[in-house]
């Protein structure tokens, strides 16, 4: 058996994994001329999406609250070489979000493909404290991607087509956090309107990250505590990188996945956290 240290050099030689620039991420995944929407798309696993997307040659529908991050995003997707995004600030959380999502998409792109709700945030919360973090998160984890799945829903049905992509969450189980427990509502959700809509030719999948290298996680390992944690409980040795779980995202929206729905696809590097 190939001792840690050994192993991990086996698997950065083997697969580029880390430390190094992959010089063709691409294959043929069937996606040029494909449209898709992205939420929280910004920054994060969301950006990292938007342009493995962009690259696929898909058309993407960008939507954040932060004006600046979406232009950055929009240029780093042309300089690339990608295909120009459409770019659309909305707040979530807001009642109408959804629904205004859902209608500057379909004004913009004309028809939509490909559905990711990534808009999320953890939120760890005492054993016993006021409401108003559990309304906030629930409507932005849950309530927020359900209703504009449903916005959607009777388009992809009237099309016989359409992936949608739940991104949930894996590492925040052993603690009370809102954001873990929206996420489980949005799995089990997932898994019942998988079962509906497969007669149309809509696939539903979730996608579990582990700890991803992103702001939203860094803040909680400060310090050589990432390395602490990481030599302790990812078999892999480390966090994962956004394009870890762009790389999963992009390959279960495409047609090479077509016979995939109602699963739980889960990118942690073996840490194994995970309630489905």
């Amino acid at each position: 058996m190939l001792q840690p240290t050994l192993a991990k050099e086996f698997l950065d030689h083997l697969f580029n994994y880390k430390g190094t620039t992959i010089k063709n991420n691409t294959m043929d995944l069937y996606l040029k001329g494909k449209t898709a929407i992205v939420t929280g798309a910004s920054q994060g696993i969301g950006r990292a999406i938007a342009k493995q997307l962009s690259l696929e040659g898909v058309t993407v529908f960008a939507t954040a609250r932060n004006q600046y991050r979406l232009n950055s995003l929009k240029e780093e997707l042309v300089a690339a070489g990608g295909i120009d995004p459409i770019t659309f600030v909305q707040d979530f959380t807001a009642a109408d979000g959804p629904e205004n999502i859902a209608a500057a998409a379909l004004s913009g792109l004309r028809h939509v493909d490909i559905l990711i709700n990534n808009a999320g945030q953890s939120q760890p919360v005492e054993v016993a404290g006021p409401e108003e973090p559990w309304i906030e998160t629930m409507d932005l984890d849950f309530n927020r991607p359900r209703q504009l799945t449903q916005q959607l829903l009777p388009h992809f049905i009237n099309r016989k087509q359409g992936a949608i992509l739940n991104l949930a969450s894996t590492y925040e189980l052993r603690t009370i956090n809102v954001s873990a427990v929206a996420k489980s509502a949005i799995i089990a959700w997932s898994k019942q309107l998988s079962g509906q809509v497969g007669q149309y030719g809509i696939t539903v999948n979730c996608l579990q990250p582990g700890l991803i290298d992103t702001n939203n996680i860094r803040s909680y390992f400060p310090g050589d505590e990432r390395k602490k944690y990481a030599e302790r409980e990812i078999p892999l040795g480390d966090f994962g990188e956004p394009q870890d779980i762009a790389n999963m995202a992009v390959f279960l929206v495409s047609p090479r996945a077509a016979y995939i729905t109602g699963t739980v696809a889960v990118v942690d590097g073996g840490m194994r956290r995970y309630p489905f």
